[in-house]
C-alpha cells in the first residue's frame, strides 16, 4: 500500500515539474521570458527547463506504469 502512495506522490510531483519545464521553455522561446512559477524562485537556463520537462515526464510515466502494473496484480 505504501508503495502505491509513494508512486502517486512522485507522479504528481513529476507532472508539476514537467509542466513547469515545458512552460519555462515555451516562454523563453516564444514569449518575453519563462512562464510558470519556477522562474520566480530560481533562475533556470533554457536547457535546464528542457531537462526539467524530461525529468518530470519520466517520473509521471514511471508512476503511471507502476499504477497499471499494480492494478493487474503483478
Amino acid at each position: 500500500m505504501n508503495a502505491n502512495i509513494t508512486k502517486q506522490v512522485v507522479g504528481s510531483i513529476g507532472w508539476v515539474v514537467g509542466i513547469q519545464g515545458i512552460l519555462g521553455f515555451a516562454g523563453s522561446q516564444f514569449g518575453n521570458g519563462p512562464w510558470g512559477f519556477l522562474h520566480k524562485i530560481i533562475g533556470v537556463p533554457t536547457a535546464g527547463y528542457l531537462t526539467l520537462a524530461a525529468l518530470g515526464t519520466g517520473l509521471a510515466v514511471w508512476s503511471e506504469v507502476g499504477k497499471k502494473a499494480s492494478q493487474k496484480g503483478c
